[in-house]
């Protein structure tokens, strides 16, 4: 019986032997005495898991013993070829051939259990090996054609293709944690970095831009204190698009019933002695932690994924390093073997694992090396794999019994952060100085801001002035001192209303501007949008507690939230930006936080996360996962989920090209459904295929053009993905829409799994297209806001609001276009019919009484063509 206890499971295992031996007792076959399958159940219970283990190994070994001891004929039949009984092996407790074949199984069934748990271990080590969805990063789909196709190429890459160099081999201790800055037994207890832990990470991505180093793939552990230092390590490289993948194989290691209990104080009360051969030596295990203990991380839904007998009570330092083992033989050393460069961003002791497998270092010389924070260690292989002395400058340092090369000599990054903290108390200013806090900024951008600081000042200093006073004029600026005659707003609507009687059309936001204002489309005609389909929003829920919110249940149905990234600067100023990676603006940050707040206060939990490789999107993401508590879960990084790529536009203010090529070819390309912009040229810096990230795409044709003219400039054979200079809103779709039905529906969506998505607005356009059945000419009027969640109901097929508690409509506080009835229809229920939880109406009841009303005075009428009929004013307004 299969249980989810770790007790139930290992018991389980251990009675059925108890049992057999029970039983071949009652039936007078054999004495408990010379029975080894018989075990108390005393221990059991009062043991530790270690204990565990060595009873289940014990009793397994019995029975195959028992099976498999003899080797000829005449022991196999019980005889020693005399006539006398010849005892069988004594431990198996069969003094006879009758007693021996009532225990042996038929070599049928043997081979069919050996085949069933070849099957079991093969299932257990392919789901061990994709902990972290580093194997389904090689799993592609294709037909069968496909294959057949591909045959012949991947037969000649394997015979021709030459072996690449050995990658490099970079290891980062995170930085310092707040249990490691007071002392305290951390292992797999999961506190955050301190600040100076922040700054000792980024110190060691400044190491690493100052050596030139570039990286290609990450392994992490499911630690938040390593994760975030991952974060930060990418983001100060400008790299946060690369892969990650979070392993619990590199945990710190278990320090068991050590758990937060204080280094100094432990020590004074049970010796030093004991607690450093607990720490230092190799072999020696701390006290196992308890399953009731609050340390246990049998509880934690990030390691939900692992049997409970992998989820270790306490550990040496032989066992941490041999859980590491698997991580680097499967995955980080075929990485460095295909010529990759990988960071691995660990613990202590784990990386202290994985040097003594590296450098192949004794048991007695590992507990000599030491791992500092915020130094990253690089390692060169040679083609055998065997480590390589890295060239070194005076700034570096190596340590004995290693072949890794320290970035900078320890002690160094110590005394300078001891010395900042004093100029932080004494200089004014200095720490606002050091903080990264600023975003970068184009002089485009940067023109731009200081433009609408002036207009905002401008605007601010009207008040002051009295409107009827009359401007002193010397005359220079032509009209001889006269006063600027300029086009009143009541001449702008005498004209329109004009031009409207003659049958022309008349906007007068363009009449009296002439030009696109900064964040909306020129219109045809001015047009009043009603919204006659409400957004069904659910209600602040209240059952379970979460701390810090109050009462609220956690959600477990399938669900997909989509997220549009949080502001940027480009966002501000009417920029397109398409594939151009435009950071977040500060408001953005606020959003993105404010946008996990709100998900956290109706209990969302999220099982995977997909984004794209445009660090505005990535950071929201992270963002809200930081929110939510859950940095561990995986994130998918695809290119498909970018935003549309705007060609020669990327990087213009909205009002600038309008401006140049007039505003009917502005709204053909920024509205179009199939009209492409301009193409980007193939030497711009905003053509993608000039930006390092994209250079790991494998899912995209080869460029035969590209090819030939990358491989003539650089005079060596180059191999260039077709990669776009310009999208349509079609071809953006038929990029993101794709990738949501063949990827994210299998893999996630139809497993029951609950799904984050944070993207861009064109992006996100096509996912709502598919998932609401928009019309193709109606989803360009579809406005989506930034950082705010839109809750796809896997069940009703509708697309739901959170209530904020505001109480405010959020159609009137957000902006979601013309297109807003096609995104808000009706929720139905599991029979077609309306969903009765989604009927939130934001009118007040004396107009919810006066549109009654006049419906049923409409019906009496037979009035059959009202607008608001009874059977249909659920949800509307």
């Amino acid at each position: 019986v299969e249980t989810a206890s770790p007790i139930g499971r290992n018991a389980s295992r251990i009675i059925f032997p108890q049992l057999l031996g029970l039983l071949l007792a009652v039936l007078n076959l054999s004495p408990f005495e010379h029975c080894d399958a018989f075990i108390p159940l005393t221990p059991l219970i009062a043991s530790s898991r270690d204990h565990h283990r060595d009873l289940l190994l014990s009793a397994t070994s019995t029975s195959r013993r028992s099976i498999l001891h003899a080797s000829s004929d005449n022991e196999v039949n019980g005889y020693d070829g005399v006539g006398d009984i010849m005892p069988l092996n004594r431990q198996s407790g069969y003094m006879t051939e009758g007693e021996y074949s009532r225990f042996v199984l038929s070599e049928k069934r043997k081979l069919r259990m050996k085949k069933r748990r070849k099957q079991i271990m093969g299932q257990k080590q392919d789901e061990d090996e994709d902990e972290d969805g580093y194997q389904g990063m090689f799993k592609k789909k294709r037909s069968l054609w496909k294959k057949v196709l591909r045959l012949p190429f991947k037969i000649g890459y394997e015979v021709f293709r030459i072996t690449p160099e050995p990658g490099t081999l970079i290891l980062v201790r995170h930085g310092e944690s707040e249990w490691n800055a007071n002392k305290t037994f951390t292992g797999w207890a999961d506190p955050d970095l301190s600040e100076r832990g922040y700054r000792e990470v980024e110190h060691a991505a400044r190491l690493l831009l100052e050596g030139g180093y570039d990286i290609d793939v990450v392994f992490t552990s499911r630690l938040k204190r390593a994760i975030r230092s991952t974060w930060i390590l990418l983001q100060e490289i400008n790299q946060s698009f690369l892969p990650v993948f979070k392993s619990w194989r590199l945990n710190e290691r278990m320090y068991g019933a050590l758990t937060g209990l204080c280094k100094k104080s432990t020590a004074e009360q049970l010796g030093m002695e004991m607690v450093q051969s607990w720490r230092g030596s190799l072999r020696s295990r701390p006290p196992p932690l308890s399953w009731t203990s609050e340390h246990w991380p049998g509880r934690d839904r990030k390691y939900s994924d692992l049997d409970p007998s992998e989820i270790p009570l306490t550990e040496s330092l032989q066992d941490c390093m041999d859980r590491t083992t698997p991580i680097w033989e499967e995955k980080i050393s075929y990485e460095l073997r295909m010529g990759r460069n990988v960071l691995v961003v660990a613990h202590a002791n784990t990386l202290r694992g994985l040097v003594k497998l590296i450098d192949d270092i004794g048991d007695e010389e590992i507990q000599e090396i030491a791992v500092p924070t915020g130094i990253p260690i690089i390692y060169k292989f040679d083609k055998n794999m065997k480590p390589t002395k890295p060239s070194g400058s005076t700034k570096t340092a190596s340590q004995i019994h290693m072949s890794g090369l320290f970035l900078e000599k320890p002690g160094l990054l110590k005394d300078a952060l001891a010395k900042e903290d004093q100029w932080m108390n004494n200089v004014p200013g200095y720490n606002t100085t050091m903080k990264r806090d600023k975003t970068p900024m184009t002089p485009l951008e940067r023109s731009l801001t200081k433009l609408r600081a002036e207009r905002e000042l401008g605007e601010w200093a009207v008040q002051f002035v009295d409107p009827e006073a009359v401007d002193e004029d010397d005359g220079s600026d032509g009209n001889m001192g006269k006063p600027i005659a300029l086009v009143t707003e009541d001449e702008v609507w005498e004209k329109g209303m004009q031009d409207l009687q003659e049958g022309a059309q008349f906007d007068p936001d363009v009449g009296k501007l002439g030009q696109v204002a900064e964040n909306e489309d020129v219109s045809d005609t001015a047009q009043t949008i009603f919204i006659t389909n409400n957004p069904c929003m659910k209600p602040i829920p209240s059952a379970s507690l979460v701390p810090g919110i109050g009462s609220v249940p956690i959600r477990k149905d399938a669900v997909v939230v989509i997220i549009r990234h949080g502001k940027t600067e480009h966002n501000k100023l009417g920029l397109f930006t398409g594939w151009e990676d435009a950071p977040l603006a500060p408001e953005g940050k606020v959003e993105a936080r404010e946008a996990g707040r709100l998900l956290k206060m109706h209990g969302f939990e999220f099982d995977v996360v997909y984004t794209s490789w445009l660090s505005r999107a990535l950071e929201t993401a992270w963002i809200v996962m930081d929110e939510l508590d859950c940095l561990w879960l995986p994130i998918i990084k695809t290119w498909r989920l970018n935003e549309r790529m705007y060609g020669s536009l990327t990087g213009k203010s909205k009002q600038m090209v309008a401006q140049r090529y007039g505003e009917a070819q502005f709204k053909a390309w920024r509205r179009g459904y199939t009209v492409r912009p301009p193409p980007v040229s193939s030497f711009s810096l905003d053509y993608p295929g000039n930006d390092s990230r994209y250079k790991h795409l494998t899912d995209i044709r080869i460029s035969l053009s590209e090819s030939l003219m990358r491989t003539f400039d650089g005079k060596e054979l180059s191999l260039h993905r077709k990669l776009p200079k310009a999208e349509s809103l079609k071809d953006c779709m038929d990029r993101t829409i794709p990738f949501f039905s063949n990827q994210i529906v299998p893999e996630a969506i139809n497993k029951g799994q609950r799904v984050l998505i944070s993207s861009s607005e064109n992006a996100i356009r096509g996912l709502l297209m598919h998932l609401c059945d928009i019309p193709e000419d109606k989803i360009v009027e579809l406005e989506i806001p930034n950082g705010l969640p839109l809750i796809f109901d896997v069940k009703s097929k509708c697309v739901k609001l959170l209530d904020d508690g505001s109480g405010e409509d959020p159609m009137k506080v957000y902006n979601f276009g013309k297109a807003a009835n096609y995104l808000f229809r009706p929720c139905l229920d599991e029979d077609g019919g309306i969903d009765e939880e989604c009927d939130i109406r934001h009118m007040t009841p004396r107009m919810w009484e006066t549109l009654e009303n006049n419906s049923q005075s409409n019906e009496q009428e037979g009035n059959k063509d009202t607008p608001f009929p009874r059977s249909s004013t659920k949800g509307t307004t």
